[in-house]
């Protein structure tokens, strides 16, 4: 059978050398003509065939496309080119999912997606197993924890599926280093150093999860041009052992799926496996009381109680993203102390929701590459005096597939009853569409010194990749 790995720009490139090494026959069709001189040196180092679609028809027999879940072109458009071929199709995440199936069955693996809150819920996840030394893929990077010191494997990389693979095999390699013996070079005795794995996935899961965690569908944005949605992708979480889902989003997308270990939860529906009884909210840490009932485990059991939790939330996104921590970790049969404490410690993420002083000035910064206007709102919702504030809203295009309603976010802005500072590509677009008073700030740096010059408190919200952190 030959495979053919569709899109070199997310990964393809890494999933074709992992199935070549495998003895697979293996094309490649670099659709989005980003093919680098380095990988192309490498496809062909591995005996990987350049191809375009138009030379399928060459081929006879048996052909695995192997695609991913964004793909512009549907199943039909591939086939189109070739009809006389046998055709199945395995997603990225899929081919992830076997490359991996038998790796490291003794350890917990949680994959994490959602449109919102995936980053803030890996390093809450973190925080509560440090002390499994473990192994992450997320919008920081590719890190591995050792003795709660952070070693980082790969600073820029991706969550697409194929990335997975390439934690898991850097890992490997600072695990398994590289000695001279006389009779050449051979690998060391494996020394992994990590006790579980959380995976970071934008569009889905692998399915290698023994817990997958789906936060939300905040908004369920189409892809693949317009072929498919978020949801759509996001449904792949279901091939997991377990599945904690946010309860609203499982009945509005997901009511007909069937599986047999499904577990929800919500910040008021009590019908969920778990939910909130009590909330506090404060900008520096919120208390919420929490109940959960006939939570399924991953060992077969039904767990019931109640927990308390004392961590950084200050608004319900926030807590939502908390609860559906809590309830990952009760379904791994972690301690309910050990979850509390992990916590208790997360003080938010610097570059993405943090709060922090400056002088005299609180700054409270709301950074995230897939903001929306119903994030925005929230984000303004949870300060409670914004006379106290200013508000800044800005930040960049073309680093998600969610862009931004415009008119929606310019019509929210206008309602509120205060000042707005703007600053980026989006400041400077939707600036011509408020009517309530507003300035521009080409360097957002001008709006912190701003806010720290006049003593006052800053809400920043804005809409950016956290790698350009460095750059702030």
């Amino acid at each position: 059978m030959n495979n053919i790995v569709i899109d070199l720009t997310h990964g393809g490139v890494k999933i074709a050398i992992s199935l070549a090494k495998k003895g697979r026959n293996v094309l490649a069709y670099d659709i989005y003509n980003t093919l680098n001189s380095i990988d192309s040196r490498m496809l062909e180092i591995y005996g990987i065939e350049l191809i375009q679609l138009t030379d399928l028809k060459e081929f006879k027999g048996d052909m695995n496309v192997i695609y991913p879940i964004h793909m512009p072109l549907s199943f039909d458009e591939v086939k189109s080119y070739n009809p006389d071929l046998n055709y199945t199709f395995q997603s990225h995440h899929e081919i992830i999912g076997e490359l991996l199936n038998d790796w490291a069955e003794d350890i917990p693996k949680i994959e994490v997606t959602g449109v919102k809150g995936k980053t803030t819920s890996v390093f809450m996840l973190k925080e509560i197993l440090i002390d499994k030394n473990p192994l992450i893929l997320s919008s920081l990077g590719a890190l591995l924890y050792e003795n709660k010191k952070e070693i980082i494997l790969k600073k820029d990389i991706s969550i697409t599926p194929a990335n997975i693979k390439e934690t898991v095999d850097l890992a490997y390699k600072i695990a398994n280093p590289i000695c001279k013996i006389a009779e050449g070079i051979v690998e060391s005795e494996n020394l992994r150093k990590y006790n579980c794995a959380i995976f970071e996935s934008s569009l889905g899961v692998s399915g290698i999860g023994d817990v997958g965690l789906l936060l939300n569908i905040a908004e369920d944005y189409p892809i693949a041009k317009a072929k498919s949605s978020a949801s759509k992708a996001k449904e792949q979480v279901f091939r997991c052992q377990i599945v904690c889902i946010q309860k609203e989003a499982l009945d509005t997308y997901y009511s007909n799926i069937k599986h047999t270990r499904i577990n929800s939860f919500s910040l008021t529906d009590s019908a969920s496996n778990l939910f909130i009884k009590n909330v506090e909210y404060g900008l520096d840490q919120t208390l919420m009381d929490i109940s959960y009932n006939d939570v399924k485990t991953i060992n077969d059991n039904l767990i019931s109680g109640e927990i308390q939790i004392k961590t950084f939330a200050p608004g319900p996104h926030h807590a939502s993203n908390v609860l559906g921590v809590v309830l990952t970790c009760l379904s791994l049969e972690i301690d309910t102390d050990k979850i509390a404490n992990g916590l208790e410690n997360y003080k938010g993420i610097p570059g993405r929701t943090n709060k922090k002083t400056v002088k005299n000035s609180i700054i409270i910064e709301e950074i995230n590459p897939g903001l929306n206007t119903q994030a925005i709102k929230e984000s303004i919702n949870m300060v409670g005096d914004l006379n106290d504030y200013y508000v800044s809203i800005g930040g960049d295009y073309g680093i998600t597939c969610e862009e931004i309603d415009e008119e929606k976010l310019a019509a929210f802005l206008n309602s509120l009853d205060v000042d707005i500072l703007l600053t980026g590509e989006l400041g400077s677009s939707i600036a011509s569409k408020l009517t309530i008073k507003h300035e521009y700030y080409k360097n957002y740096n001008e709006i912190y010194d701003l806010a720290i010059k006049n003593n006052k408190n800053l809400l920043f919200i804005y809409r950016s990749d956290y790698r350009k952190l460095s750059q702030r």
